[in-house]
Order: C-alpha cells, then sequence, then structure tokens
C-alpha cells in the first residue's frame, strides 16, 4: 500500500527522533495515527539503514498475546537489540494495560526510542502524565484538511469538491472509495459504531448506551450552539427521559475523550477570562457528523462551515474558543504563541444587515491582530473591510497561516 506522506506532521516530528523524549500520537481512531507510524519508520530507515524496526499493532491478530505490562516486557525482551539504534513502536498502545511502566523502564534505560499512538484522551490524563510527566510530547493528529483532502483524493480546487469535503469529511481510508453516499457513509457509520463500542462504550464503561446514542445525535444537530448540559437535562426530561446533569457532563466528556466531538470554551476577549458557561461542541471528523440519517448538505451548510473553520485552525495548532467581546460574540478566536486570530463565519453576506454584524463584531476588537470573515460568496471575497479580510471558504481553508 502506497503511503501518502502528511508533511504537515511528520515534519513536526522529525526534530525529536532520536532526542530520548517519547513521542505520542493522539487522535480519533483512523485519522491516519498508523500511516504517520510508518512514514517516521521509512525515514529512520533511509537515514540509517541498520536501524532496528519493532512494531507493534494492537489491532493486528498476532499481537493479541500482548495483554499488559509482563506481556509486552517479555514480547520485547529477545526484540531489542544491545548495541543497537532500536526504535519501538506501538499503535494504539492504551490497549495494553499498565503499558506506562515499560515505557518508563526502556527509556530509563535509553533502550530504544519510543514512538505510541492513542485514541482516547484519557490515556494522556491519567498514565502517561502520572507515569511519564515530562518525558513524553504529545503531537494531536487530524483527520484530512482540506489541501490534504485535494491530495489524497486527486481532486481540483473547485467547489464540487469543497462540498464533497464538507460531506464525507478527511478520513484517509476514504480515498480508497468512491464519494458516494452509499459507500462512504457505509464506511464511515461503521467507523462510527466502532469509535463509540471501543473508545466510549467500553473504555468509559457507559451503562446507558441508548442515551450516549442520542446525546451524540443531538450533539451532531447542535454543532456551533451554545451548549448547557443543564439545558439538555431538562430538554430530555419533557420527552420523558429522566437524565440528570452529572450524567449528560459525564457522558459529553466521554465521547470528548474518545476524540469524536470536541469541546470549546468561551472566553472574554479583553482580558482572555474564560466562562464556566456557555460551551460549543464540534466534531473531529465532518463525514462522522454527517454519516447517519436525515443528513442535508443546504439545512446543515451554516454548521459545517463553523466546525470545517473550527478543524482548520486545529490543524494550524491555534487553541480554539468562542469569544465574547462586550454583548458581542466572535465564531472563534485562536491563541497560539502569544498571538491571537480571530474569525466570523456565515454562509452568505445576503444583504447589509448581515455584513454589519458579521464585520461589526470584529471592527469592534481593538487590537491589530488578524480578522477574518469567511462565507461561502462568490463575489467580494479576498476583499479586505478595515483591515478584515473576506474570504471564501475554500481559500480560508487552504491557507498555511494566518498572517501572525
Amino acid at each position: 500500500m502506497k503511503i501518502i506522506n502528511r508533511p504537515i506532521y511528520s515534519e513536526r516530528i522529525k526534530p525529536f527522533i532520536g532526542k530520548g523524549i517519547i513521542k505520542v500520537l493522539t487522535g480519533q481512531r483512523r485519522v491516519g495515527k498508523s500511516c504517520i507510524l510508518q512514514q517516521i519508520q521509512q525515514d529512520i530507515i533511509q537515514s540509517n539503514p541498520d536501524a532496528n524496526i519493532i512494531y507493534i499493532s494492537m489491532e493486528y491478530e498476532e499481537f493479541r498475546i500482548i495483554q499488559n505490562d509482563s506481556d509486552l516486557f517479555e514480547y520485547l525482551k529477545d526484540k531489542i537489540k544491545p548495541h543497537a539504534d532500536n526504535y519501538l513502536f506501538i499503535d494504539e498502545v492504551q490497549d495494553i494495560e499498565g503499558f506506562e511502566h515499560v515505557l518508563r523502564s526502556l527509556q530509563s534505560k535509553d533502550a530504544c526510542d519510543i514512538f505510541i499512538t492513542g485514541s482516547n484522551a484519557r490515556m494522556l490524563s491519567s498514565e502517561l502524565s502520572t507515569y511519564l510527566s515530562g518525558r513524553y510530547i504529545e503531537f494531536h493528529i487530524h483527520s484530512l484538511n482540506y489541501n490534504e483532502f485535494l491530495v489524497f483524493h486527486n481532486l481540483p480546487d473547485n467547489n464540487q469538491s469543497l462540498m464533497s469535503y464538507l460531506t464525507y469529511g478527511g478520513l484517509p481510508y476514504l480515498s480508497r472509495l468512491a464519494l458516494t453516499d452509499e459507500l462512504a457513509f457505509e464506511y464511515l457509520r461503521n467507523v462510527y459504531s466502532t469509535i463509540l463500542l471501543k473508545d466510549v462504550i467500553k473504555r468509559e464503561g457507559i451503562r446507558n448506551v441508548d442515551f450516549l446514542e442520542t446525546l451524540a445525535s443531538y450533539t451532531a444537530d447542535n454543532v456551533g450552539s451554545l451548549f448547557s448540559a443543564n439545558n439538555i437535562s431538562k430538554y430530555l426530561k419533557s420527552q420523558r427521559i429522566d437524565i440528570s446533569t452529572t450524567q449528560v457532563i459525564n457522558y459529553l466528556k466521554a465521547l470528548s475523550n474518545a476524540y469524536l466531538i470536541n469541546k470549546v470554551g468561551r472566553i472574554d476577549i479583553n482580558g482572555l477570562k474564560k466562562f464556566e458557561v456557555g460551551d460549543k461542541y464540534f466534531f473531529e471528523d465532518l463525514g462522522l457528523r454527517n454519516c447517519h440519517q436525515g443528513f442535508n448538505l443546504q439545512r446543515d451548510i451554516h454548521k459545517l462551515l463553523e466546525n470545517a473553520v473550527y478543524l482548520h485552525l486545529c490543524s494550524l495548532q491555534y487553541d480554539v474558543y468562542v469569544g465574547k467581546n462586550d454583548a458581542q460574540e466572535v465564531d472563534f478566536v485562536g491563541l497560539k504563541q502569544g498571538k491571537k486570530v480571530y474569525v466570523q463565519v456565515t454562509y452568505l453576506l445576503v444583504d447589509e444587515k448581515t455584513r454589519e454584524r458579521e464585520f461589526g463584531n470584529l471592527m469592534a476588537i481593538q487590537d491589530n491582530y488578524p480578522k477574518y470573515v469567511v462565507s461561502l460568496d462568490e463575489f467580494n471575497k479576498g476583499s479586505d473591510v478595515e483591515g478584515i479580510q473576506h474570504l471564501h471558504l475554500a481559500d480560508f481553508l487552504k491557507l498555511n497561516s494566518l498572517g501572525l
């Protein structure tokens, strides 16, 4: 199988190869972490033909014998060669109970350079942070951004390709399938079910599976809307579903831990104070958001635009928030290296009132950081209004930097 390089990630990882720090690739299932591992292996062998590569994939049947740290230690005992450049790759490491003990021992002995992947955020918040604090660096892998989508699918940059991206999302395996509802959505539904089963229900010990599925569907239908666990609980009670606010919060966290959805908090633009309420949720992959019943591109377009912009800001390594400036709201505030970027997203600038709202919210911000209005307007795209750039969605998604 030909591996298509994703330099947005491989170039970030390369400087840490051979530096004695564990490289951790996190992200949702099927976003391409395994292929990036294979790309790194190829790069290592190219520069060091004598390298001893040890690869373990917990998704392969032959590695099911490795259930815990003792099994892992026993397996590696004869694989790590003395006086050699050893490189250890473990895919989906969270499936090995107690893996962190072996990794800590190997790193302390400088026995090998270690690369691991994981599909559940709890792995970082518990095992890694507790036992390997200061000994690892995380690289969060996202599904394909729009530029990568065009490369993987060998598509021209036009409106039809953009709509395909908004519809089917960026899971890399889709490049082997025809981009049709029948084939693509069938694959996406299978991935969605696997994530719910393996990374949410099984790992988090979820008991009320029906409610989890209802909550995931509710989140998909309310992408970009202000969320309140209390309001969701009240809504469910009106539907004669008695679920506590605490359980709603816990189940949302479980979906977030599996990287299926992402919580975006609100901050005050002036003081960068974080608010305790008023979060929004966005899906990690557009196709997984769309693959279930009732998807309609025209009806959902405004939600997908916001989700796509959010994902692009994440791929550019921004910490992303919803901004509040007095009574006004800014769709996204991206923070990186002490600097900011502001983005308003709208379907179309249909009238002067809409233009005043979208541009006015940004004009009210008294600083000189980059500001964008993103829409699907074909006219006046690329125009500049008092330093605020108006871009078509496709043009925004192709940017590799945002004026920093």
